[in-house]
């Protein structure tokens, strides 16, 4: 299979008000609107809030955003009453994350990749010299 673009869709109970969160709240840039939904830019993929859904999400679902700063992040957060379900900690894998909750229950996390991280490191060998 060639993928060749992704895209997670939320259908949340009340748009308006998810759309809100997604766009004012979070600050997500939108990418483009269509008669009932918006799709935002998330990194290198997509976040699609439309239609109208049931009781609210799984909790085995959850939206990964990785930012550059996840304690300046939650700050800002919490100055706009999000729900924080959990503090930015460093977690055993080495990832700083912290958990927070959009109006439907959707849980977020937020994760910061440590400068020597394994996942910053380049594990090539050097070139010969």
């Amino acid at each position: 299979m060639e993928v060749l673009n992704s895209r997670l869709i939320l259908r949340p109970r009340d748009r308006k008000r998810s759309l809100r969160f997604y766009r004012d709240v979070l600050g997500l840039a939108v990418s483009r609107e269509f008669p009932g939904g918006t799709v935002f830019f998330l990194g290198q993929g997509f976040l699609e809030i439309s239609g109208t859904g049931g009781p609210g999400p799984s909790p085995d679902q959850v939206l990964w955003l990785q930012v550059r700063d996840v304690r300046a992040e939650f700050e800002r957060l919490r100055g706009r009453g999000v729900t924080v379900l959990a503090e930015p900690a460093r977690q055993p894998w080495g990832l700083d994350e912290g958990w927070v909750a959009d109006p439907d229950g959707m849980r977020i996390v937020l994760v910061e990749i440590p400068a020597d991280h394994p996942i910053r490191t380049d594990v090539r060998d050097p070139a010969p010299e």
